[in-house]
């Protein structure tokens, strides 16, 4: 095999390789006998034929194989031999294959860049942390004594906070719309559950009232084809049910599943604090990801950005199609959209292989008991649910395996934090939730603009 470097342009490399005419013809050759193993010619038992028929008969069929397998070890030997890394799978163009002369290609190939870590005592970060209020714990009692309200018909007209039985069929100029129908929907009265002007309509009705409700859908609407349009949902009231208030006892804490209230109450402060917590990891993460931004310069890897800038626009895509855009998105133009995703794409590349680097370099592994402990977090998620999501686990391999690079990824950050210096500070509810002064504060000291879609937002 020869190589021939034709081009060296910071991490993209171009060579010009050439495999001999004998070597390639030793790979046919190596493939028919495989075949041979098996092969039937009239006269001769099975793997007894002549070589040289069955060469004439089967070397066609095996070129491509063939081919196939020498490009694939040439550059396998190209790697090895010029040290490369490839940031992905080599392109490949072959110039030159016909019948007793050298197989010749040309290999593009992104390689990944030499990064060199910096020691993490230089990093400060703050950690964020907010006490829970006791009336954020009383807040969520009365939410959850709502969901547990019972309701009982009324021979009356409805009033607000009742709930209505109703039968409704809409349509837009005439036409039923899909979606647009419900039989025995339970609507609550103030909820605002429905369209704007359309629960306002019904109090006053009695059962066996028929009302032609006319509204309009938001200009937002999800559905576009319904957007902005006046609509006319003819509705009958089955039922009126008056709520009946839960008071928020001992009682109500034992139908929670909790000994007392005071208990039930500890739970709930738990609960929230978990939150909080929450949002204080993703504060000092992303803290530390803006860190490291800045800490590192360096050329990234064009097909890795390109792939990264391609998944972001498939996804603008989609909640631009489904109407479905933040206000920051909905107000620039599409230019200007593209540009500040590139930077996205540039900025979570690098800041992949700088984790990645930290990773290999602090040997970070996942054990079972990490897979484990974010299966069962997950289930955390789904209460009631608990099991059906760790069946779906155990069913399921390739949902396995992609719990693993967040929790590769989380474990990287927690390696940086252990060794950075953390402040700890105690902020307001609100401030722990506030991420746009981070944004803002990002957005003055970056050379580029740091917005970020909702995707960068979870990720970042």
């Amino acid at each position: 095999m020869n190589i021939t470097e034709l081009k060296s342009e910071g991490l993209k490399k171009e060579y010009k390789v050439s495999v001999s005419a004998s070597e390639f013809e030793q790979k046919v050759d190596d493939k028919i006998k495989q075949v041979a193993k098996n092969a039937k010619l009239p006269g001769f038992r099975a793997g007894k034929a002549p070589f040289a028929m069955l060469k004439k008969k089967y070397k066609d069929s095996v070129m491509g194989e063939a081919l196939d397998d020498v490009v694939r070890n040439a550059i396998a030997d190209l790697v090895k031999e010029k040290n490369l890394r490839p940031a992905t799978q080599p392109d490949v163009k072959v110039t030159s294959f016909a019948e007793g002369k050298d197989v010749e290609f040309e290999v593009s190939v992104d390689t990944l860049p030499e990064i060199k870590i910096k020691d993490f005592s230089g990093i400060s970060l703050d950690k964020y942390m907010a006490e829970v209020p006791a009336e954020e714990v009383e807040k969520a009692l009365n939410y959850l004594a709502q969901a547990r309200k019972e309701t009982s018909p009324v021979n009356r007209a409805a009033q607000k906070t009742d709930v209505v039985m109703i039968d409704f069929t809409g349509s837009v100029d005439g036409v039923e719309f899909k979606g647009g129908k419900g039989n025995n929907y339970p609507l609550e009265l103030g909820s605002n559950a429905f369209i704007p002007g359309f629960e306002d309509q019904l109090i006053g009705a009695k059962a066996g009232d028929k009302i032609d409700v006319k509204v309009k859908f938001p200009d937002n609407y999800h559905a576009k084809d319904l957007a902005g349009k006046d609509a006319v949902f003819v509705t009958e009231v089955k039922e009126v049910r008056e709520q009946k208030t839960v008071e928020i006892n001992d009682d109500f804490a034992k139908s929670m599943g909790e000994e007392n209230l005071d208990k039930l109450k500890e739970t709930i402060s738990n609960r929230i604090k978990s939150d909080y917590e929450s949002a204080s990891r993703m504060k000092i993460k992303r803290q530390l990801l803006d860190t490291l931004d800045k800490e590192y310069n360096f050329e990234v890897p064009s097909s890795l950005v390109d792939a990264e800038y391609k998944a972001i626009l498939d996804q603008y895509e989609q909640a631009k199609k489904y109407n479905q855009l933040d206000e920051n998105e909905k107000n620039k133009s599409e230019d200007e959209l593209k540009a500040e995703y590139k930077d996205i794409a540039v900025r979570r590349v690098k800041l992949g292989l700088v984790l990645s680097q930290i990773g290999q370099e602090a040997e970070v592994s996942i054990k079972p008991e990490d897979i484990n402990e974010a299966i069962m977090k997950e289930a955390k998620k789904y209460p009631g649910q608990e099991k059906m999501v760790l069946d779906y686990y155990l069913k399921n391999k390739s949902a396995v395996d992609a719990l693993k690079a967040p929790i590769f990824e989380e474990k990287i950050v927690d390696h940086i934090i252990s060794k950075a210096k953390v402040s700890e500070k105690i902020v307001s509810v609100e401030d722990l939730y506030n991420f746009d002064e981070e944004k803002k504060a990002a957005k003055k000291a970056a050379p580029k603009k740091e917005t970020k879609t909702k995707s960068e937002k979870k990720s970042a």
